[in-house]
């Protein structure tokens, strides 16, 4: 039987806090390693879970720093450690609305930059995944990851405001990850959803579980996990992130 487990390997937005990293997360299925996002201090929770020589693949959803801060001194990793195990370059997935930085990927002998889009269908090992550009200061790519053998499915937002088109997209996930950077009463101008929006997305695509991440690094985190239930279903099982949690989809 194959099982498929997501670890949080960093969850907070913007910068490290508390010894905990920026986005990141560890997706596992029948011995396939996705790195999804390597944020700022993510390497460290990577190697207290795994040799980084044993990943497969890295996707990185938008090049904003929290989400991308690490990948330099993971290529140094790879770089520096000439017997590896499991294959010789590391595939580094970018989107291709910035080439340099897909170039910047390119590390030689270790690692290798290449190239997504909205319209891509990425065939990683045992998964499939496919993208939707959401709205964010930079391009900014959600994700729908299927596990082929299994029919399981993970979305994950990225970083973006709430639109009404994130619910199709997410439609009956097994595991919905949002970006939930900001409590129920944020006002103004957003990048980020909120936790009733997070709930609401929950709820309206008919998800199993919602994971909050991508927190804040202030206030009661209990208070934003409480308003995500309350928007979305007595079926949702809403978890908040936590370092090293792991979730089997």
């Amino acid at each position: 039987m194959i099982v498929i487990y997501l670890k949080v390997l960093g969850y907070y937005g913007g910068y490290p806090y508390n010894d905990v990293g920026t986005s990141s997360y560890l997706l596992t299925s029948n011995n396939y390693n996705l790195m999804i996002d390597c944020g700022s201090g993510d390497l460290i929770s990577l190697e207290n879970n795994i040799d980084p020589l044993m990943l497969d693949s890295v996707l990185i959803s938008h090049y904003h720093h929290d989400h991308m801060a690490d990948i330099g001194v993971l290529q140094y990793y790879w770089q520096l450690h000439n017997k590896r195990p499991n294959k010789s370059i590391l595939p580094i997935y970018g989107n291709d609305t910035d080439l340099n930085m897909v170039k910047s990927f390119n590390w030689p002998n270790s690692t290798v930059g290449k190239s997504y889009n909205a319209g891509s269908v990425l065939n990683l090992g045992p998964f499939e995944i496919i993208f939707k550009e959401v709205h964010h200061p930079v391009p900014s790519f959600a994700m729908r990851i299927l596990e082929k053998s299994t029919n399981k499915v993970l979305v994950y937002t990225s970083d973006t405001y709430y639109f009404d088109e994130l619910v199709d997209f997410s439609k009956n996930s097994d595991l919905l990850i949002t970006d939930t950077n900001f409590y129920g009463d944020k006002k103004g101008k957003k990048w980020h959803m909120t936790s009733e929006e997070s709930g609401l997305l929950a709820k309206n695509s008919n998800s199993k579980k919602l994971l909050l991440s991508h927190l804040p690094q202030y206030g009661d985190l209990n208070i934003l996990l409480n308003e995500a239930k309350e928007k979305s279903s007595n079926d949702v099982e809403v978890l908040l992130a936590k370092l090293n949690l792991s979730i089997e989809i």
